[in-house]
């Protein structure tokens, strides 16, 4: 395994200063050029991209409005088999992209106490459930009031009831819009060659979060060269469900939601962008769209990459000076 920084000079030196990571890579494009860097991994090792995957699972869903498969006004009920289950069943998939579904962060029939424990003490994955076991969790949930909360549960029933309309797979209808470099593994034994293990903050390998249920609000494992991809059809305008990337709604103070992405100023121009943590994973993606400048960091450890990312796209975003 290689244990210096690889690619391009400029953001080799960049981020070689940064931090340190037994294995991260990090992709800029920003005009007239594409870099990427890498250490303790090649091209086409696989990270756990965790909670970015709300980003691309958003960019399905204003898809599937687009192509009229489903309307923002569209239930749960009327995707998932849901009937019995109570209020659930109500809640609209507009409401669920923007984190205003009324729903808890995880169903409590999931005993995420319980399961957080078994995670620090043992490093368990506490993401391995089904589709039909992740809905039998749900059955009798109430809904909160219909505030912003940011909800896993509800990413994870967004992105099912999306690929239930489209008659597919979560993970095939992800390849069918946003290219086949995606993968959404169910369960260890599902692992490659290529997917790299995670480390926790004190070096402790962790095992993989894997699970069919939790693959659209976090259980999509990329490399940096499909993440790289990605990144450039969004920039260039032809990735599907470009909408995705539009607020729509307020988030907190100052902060706007489209279908799962966040947006912001820094630094006075506006960013759109998305995080992610997993338990030996960390990752972050954002792009100053105006500028045509666009960032990916991927770690395999859990600390968060958020200052890198930032502060990368603010370093290769072309300066009003520059582009005169």
């Amino acid at each position: 395994m290689k244990t210096e920084w690889t690619g391009d000079a400029d953001l080799v030196r960049t981020v070689g200063r940064a931090f340190r990571a037994q294995a991260a890579a990090v992709a800029v494009i920003s005009p007239g050029r594409e870099l990427t860097a890498m250490i303790g991994a090649g091209s086409d090792s696989l990270f756990e991209i965790a909670s970015i995957s709300k980003a691309l699972t958003g960019m399905v869903y204003q898809d599937a409005t687009e192509r009229c498969l489903v309307s923002p006004t569209t239930t749960l009920r009327e995707l998932l088999p849901l009937e019995n289950h109570g209020e659930v069943g109500s809640v609209s998939l507009c409401s669920l992209a923007i984190h205003r579904s009324g729903l808890p962060g995880l169903p409590p029939g999931m005993h995420p106490l319980r399961r957080n424990l078994k995670f620090l003490v043992r490093g368990e994955n506490p993401y391995g459930d089904s589709l039909a076991e992740l809905l039998d969790q749900t059955r009798g949930l109430r809904l909160g009031t219909p505030k912003p909360k940011y909800s896993n549960l509800g990413f994870q029933l967004l992105g099912h009831a999306v690929a239930k309309a489209a008659g597919s797979s979560y993970e095939q209808l992800l390849h069918d819009v946003l290219g086949p470099g995606f993968s959404t593994p169910f369960r260890a034994e599902d692992l490659g060659e290529a997917d790299l293990t995670g480390f926790g903050r004190f070096g402790r390998p962790i095992a993989a979060w894997v699970g069919e249920a939790v693959a659209p609000a976090g259980g999509v494992r990329a490399d940096i060269s499909t993440m790289r991809g990605f990144l450039r059809s969004v920039l260039d305008g032809t990735a599907r469900g470009l909408s995705a990337l539009d607020p729509v709604a307020d988030f907190t103070p100052r902060v706007g939601i489209g279908a799962g992405w966040i947006t912001l100023e820094h630094r006075g121009r506006p960013i759109t962008w998305h995080n992610g943590a997993s338990g030996g994973f960390s990752s972050w993606i954002g792009l100053d769209r105006d500028a045509g400048t666009g960032v990916v960091v991927l770690s395999a450890v859990h600390k968060s990459v958020d200052r890198l990312g930032f502060r990368l796209l603010t370093e290769f975003t072309p300066t009003s000076e520059s582009t005169t």
